[in-house]
C-alpha cells in the first residue's frame, strides 16, 4: 500500500505570511508615491536644465543667436513657435535674427513636452531666454526681461522631503547664461515658492 504525504501551508503559516505582506505594503507604498513624485519632478527640472546648457554650448558651437522659449506647441516639429507656458512644453532654436520667435526657417534644435501632470512651472521674467553667439546670456532682447529662475513644484509644494532638501526645484539662471538646479527651502520660499 502507497503512502501519500500530503504538502502545503496550514493555516497559522498563511496568517503570518499575510501579516507579513501586509506589513510590507503599508511601509512600501507611501515610500513608491514619494519616490515617483521626487521622480517626476526630478526628471523635469533636469529637462529645463538640460535645455540651457544645450542652448549654451550650442550658441558657442554654431557662433549663432539659440534661444530658449515656452510652446504651447512644442511636439509639432515643424511648425513649434514659442508662447505659452514652460509647464505646456519649451524648444530650442536657433534665433537668426535675434527677435526671440522662430520664424519660418530657423532650425529647432529641441523640443520638450509638457511636464506630467500636476508639476507646476512658475517662471520669474519672461517665458524666454536667449545666448548671444559668445554663449553668453543676452538679457532684455526688447520683449521684456529674460528668464530669471524657474520654480517647480507639485502637489506636495515647497516642503521638506529627503535628505532635509526641499520637495521642489528652483533652476536659477544666471545673466550670463549659466543655470543650475537648487533645492533648498530658503531659495525656493526667496524666489516666491509655491502657489
Amino acid at each position: 500500500m502507497k503512502t501519500y504525504n500530503e504538502t502545503g501551508f496550514t493555516l497559522y503559516e498563511l496568517l503570518i505570511t499575510m501579516l507579513v505582506l501586509g506589513v510590507v505594503l503599508a511601509v512600501g507604498i507611501p515610500n513608491m508615491n514619494a519616490f515617483t513624485a521626487n521622480n517626476r519632478i526630478t526628471a523635469s527640472a533636469n529637462d529645463l536644465h538640460a535645455s540651457f546648457l544645450l542652448g549654451r554650448s550650442e550658441a558657442a558651437r554654431s557662433k549663432a543667436n539659440i534661444t530658449i522659449c515656452a510652446s504651447a506647441n512644442s511636439l509639432d516639429a515643424p511648425n513649434a513657435d514659442c508662447g505659452g507656458e514652460f509647464e505646456d512644453g519649451w524648444i530650442v532654436f536657433e534665433d537668426t535674427d535675434g527677435d526671440v520667435i522662430r520664424d519660418a526657417g530657423e532650425p529647432l534644435l529641441r523640443s520638450y513636452p509638457e511636464t506630467p501632470q500636476g508639476i507646476d512651472i512658475i517662471s520669474q521674467g519672461n517665458d524666454y531666454f536667449s545666448f548671444a553667439p559668445t554663449g553668453l546670456g543676452r538679457g532684455n532682447v526688447g520683449v521684456g526681461p529674460a528668464l530669471q529662475a524657474a520654480i517647480l513644484c507639485d502637489h506636495r509644494g515647497n516642503v521638506p522631503a529627503s535628505g532635509g532638501f526641499s520637495a521642489a526645484r528652483a533652476l536659477i539662471v544666471l545673466p550670463i547664461g549659466r543655470a543650475t538646479v537648487l533645492r533648498d527651502i530658503a531659495i525656493i520660499d526667496g524666489r516666491g515658492g509655491c502657489p
